[in-house]
């Protein structure tokens, strides 16, 4: 059991159940099957989700899922588990081969292939979810799809590369900042 007490495995489980109906199953019922009538999803970035079971079923439904691409992935780098969270820190992957108005509104696809750290923090009410928070660098999506100059200060999909490599080059903005 990876360290984790009965009851933090409890709530890994049912985090794990809902990513795979999020993208494995495609299915917003079972999705919300594992949250609160009261829950809240928030993309932090970009001010997407929704407030309320019902309200998330069809965000999930009509947005969400059909709007994520076929090859979309999620990379686990670090897990910390409490009495009631779930903080997951993972790198998205995917081709953005379809619009995601979820992700970055407005913008057709480009057919690029992006890279990109997220944290998620996951609230639960007993044994169910009650609030998923997701962060990422917004800056870096729209740097890796083009949309952003990417002479400007901001990673692109280099921002993954210290995450998953001891050996990967640092500092690269402050060099490239330097007259």
């Amino acid at each position: 059991m990876s360290g984790f007490t009965e009851d933090q495995q409890r709530l890994i489980d049912v985090w794990e159940t809902h990513t795979a109906a999020e993208f494995a199953l495609k299915d917003a019922d079972a999705a919300v099957a594992t949250m609160t009538d009261d829950v809240c999803l928030v993309h932090v970035p970009v001010g997407t989700g929704a407030f309320g079971k019902e309200a998330l079923r069809t965000f999930y439904r009509e947005i969400f899922i059909p709007q994520s691409p076929p090859d979309f992935t999620l990379e686990l780098l670090s897990r910390s588990v409490g009495q009631d969270r779930v903080i997951d820190e993972f790198i998205v992957r995917f081709t953005h081969s379809i619009r995601m108005d979820w992700f970055a509104p407005g913008i057709e696809p480009t057919g690029r292939q992006l890279a990109v750290p997220h944290v998620g923090i996951i609230g639960f009410r007993g044994d169910k979810m009650c609030s998923e928070h997701i962060y990422w660098d917004q800056a870096t999506v729209l740097t890796q799809l083009g949309v952003l100059d990417p002479a400007l200060p901001v990673m692109g999909a280099n921002q993954c590369e210290p995450l998953v490599s001891t050996g990967a080059e640092m500092n690269e903005l402050i060099v490239r900042g330097k007259p």
